[in-house]
C-alpha cells in the first residue's frame, strides 16, 4: 500500500504536468489556466451543494436511528473530489467530477462495501456466519 501511495505521489504531478504543457501548447497559457480555474470553481460549487444534500441524508438517517454508513463513505468521497478539483490540473479534475456523478459514486460505494464484506468473511475463515449456506439463529438447551 505505501508502494502505490508513493508512486501515486510521484507519478500523478509527472502527468498533470504533460497534459497541462499539451494543452497549453494546443490552445495557450490563458485559456488553460482559465479552464483549471474554471474546473475548480465549478467544481466547488457543485461539492457544496452535493455535499449539503449528503449532510441532510445522514441527519435524516441519525434522526431515525439508522447508522449512515453509505451517507458516511459518500461523504468520504465528496470530500476526495474536492481535493481533486482543487488541485490544477486536467486529469485530477476529471477523476474529481468522475466522483461527482451520483451513480458512479454509489457504484464505487458498492463495490467498495462488496470488497470489504468478502474481505470479513474471507477473514472468519467462512466459519458460521458469512458462510455459503449457514444459518444463523440462537438455541436454547432445555433439559428433561
Amino acid at each position: 500500500m505505501f508502494f502505490l501511495l508513493l508512486l501515486l505521489f510521484f507519478t500523478v504531478p509527472l502527468v498533470e504536468i504533460y497534459v497541462l504543457l499539451e494543452v497549453g501548447g494546443a490552445i495557450g497559457v490563458l485559456p488553460t489556466i482559465a479552464m483549471v480555474v474554471l474546473t475548480a470553481v465549478i467544481g466547488a460549487g457543485l461539492i457544496r451543494a452535493q455535499g449539503l444534500a449528503t449532510l441532510g441524508r445522514v441527519q435524516q438517517q441519525l434522526e431515525r436511528g439508522e447508522l449512515p454508513a453509505v451517507g458516511i463513505i459518500e461523504a468520504a468521497l465528496l470530500l476526495v473530489a474536492g481535493a481533486l478539483l482543487l488541485t490544477p490540473g486536467f486529469v485530477t479534475d476529471t477523476i474529481g467530477f468522475l466522483f461527482l456523478v451520483p451513480p458512479l459514486r454509489r457504484w464505487a460505494i458498492e463495490s467498495f462495501l462488496a470488497r470489504r464484506i468478502a474481505a470479513a468473511g474471507m477473514a472468519r475463515g467462512q466459519h458460521g456466519a458469512g458462510k455459503p449456506g449457514a444459518i444463523e439463529g440462537e438455541f436454547r438447551r432445555e433439559d428433561d
